[in-house]
């Protein structure tokens, strides 16, 4: 299994630098930083995932453009302001703000992509961010700056880094509330040294992305400035990556696995959380029902709030199996619980729910389904449902 090294950044691997800077965007949360800058020291092969939703963000309209060749070679981004909403001109001011950080770095600015996320119907301050993209110091250990950013609601950083034979790939994330498959409030930013055709590196992002950000839910709400970017600049030398290449698995395996470690910090960060759950199904009948139960279960409010109590009602879990339209029958089911199991058979087991309420109470729940009707699995993540999640986004605007 691919080891991450959680203290790793968006910097770690060769030719990155990056930094932030407080501009006077955000006012709430974490204050300190709302606008980071990252950049490669030469062009990069890059690709991205972005958000489902028909409502999308003008960053991403001018990152589609900008990404039509494959290459990239910086990201801008600001926190507190989504600029989502903002008609023609919030599509000006995202294009305003690529051009003001390709100045910045010298660069072309097409090769500069753009992300913002905050409040939603509010128009970029340019004038704040012209002011303050000179202050940003870039360097190879400014990846903890950009990842702090980045930041609206998280109540902490999220980054990560791992190996692939010679190459090293970073990565950070953010995202604490609006989060649901097919992604949400959330961006990532993925870097590697490694050599990848455009091709490969644009199947691998998605199957990454596909096995976990696209399997954690939070509140079960999406947005629409949701983006997944990689740049690779194959500063560490060697053959391209692509399929056939001996390391193409270990590529994607590593890939996924910072994916995960990430899409997973989301979740144990998600607003007003106090536990990681973890959902396994497994014995489905085909994948499609795994991963549709898996985002059940992860929405369930009843569900959420028994696992805030540390209550083990295995009943919250089975009612939603039951409305799930996974193929299964009734006497194959089997829950388990904190690694107990809880129900098989159709009926109760004889363990003692004490002991399981015990374990609940713990930082991290797990929750398994074996559905008995074949061998497709998923794995997802979520969090617990508290009354701070409620005065979180009660207040959030206003």
């Amino acid at each position: 299994m691919t080891s991450v090294d959680p203290t790793g950044t968006v910097t770690s691997p060769r030719g990155f630098r990056a930094g932030g800077t407080y501009a006077g965007i955000k006012t709430y949360g974490d204050g300190k930083l709302d606008l980071g800058l990252l950049v490669s020291d030469v062009p990069c092969t890059a690709a991205a995932v972005y958000t489902t939703s028909r409502f999308r963000a003008p960053a991403i309209e001018v990152d589609r453009d900008h990404l039509a060749d494959g290459r990239a070679q910086a990201v801008a981004v600001n926190s507190g302001v989504a600029n989502a909403g903002t008609g023609a001109r919030g599509l000006a001011d995202a294009r305003r703000f690529a051009a003001l950080a390709a100045a910045r770095l010298g660069i072309d600015v097409r090769d500069v992509l753009v992300c913002s996320t905050g409040v939603i119907g509010e128009f970029l301050p340019l004038d704040k961010i012209e002011a303050a993209l000179p202050a940003i110091e870039l360097s190879a250990e400014g990846g903890m700056a950009f990842s702090r950013a980045i930041m609206t609601t998280d109540t902490r950083p999220k980054h990560g880094a791992v190996r692939v034979g010679p190459y090293t790939i970073g990565g950070c994330a953010k995202g604490a509330g609006m989060i649901h498959p097919n992604m949400a409030t959330m961006l990532a930013f993925l870097t590697t040294d490694a050599p990848v055709a455009r091709a490969f590196l644009e199947r691998a992002l998605r199957e990454a992305v596909d096995r976990s950000f696209n399997l954690v839910s939070v509140d079960g709400d999406t947005s629409p400035s949701d983006t997944v970017i990689v740049l690779a600049n194959a500063m560490a030398g060697g053959e391209p990556i692509a399929e056939g290449h001996p390391l193409a698995g270990s590529f994607q395996e590593s890939l996924e696995a910072l994916c995960i470690h990430l899409a997973k910090a989301i979740a144990r960060d998600g607003e007003g959380a106090t536990k990681l759950i973890e959902f396994t199904v497994r014995g489905a009948a085909e994948e499609a029902d795994a991963r549709r139960l898996v985002r059940l279960l992860s929405t369930s409010y009843l569900l959420k709030s028994a696992v805030h109590g540390a209550d083990p009602n295995w009943g919250r879990i089975v009612a939603v199996i039951g409305r799930s339209g996974a193929r299964f029958e009734e006497e194959s089911v089997r829950v388990a619980l904190c690694g107990t199991e809880v129900f098989a058979g159709g009926r109760p087991t004889e363990c003692d729910l004490g002991r399981v309420a015990e374990a609940m109470r713990g930082p991290e729940v797990t929750i398994e389904v074996d559905l008995g009707a074949g061998s497709a699995s998923a794995t997802g993540w979520g969090c617990d449902l508290s009354a701070d999640y409620v005065a979180i986004n009660a207040d959030y605007h206003t």
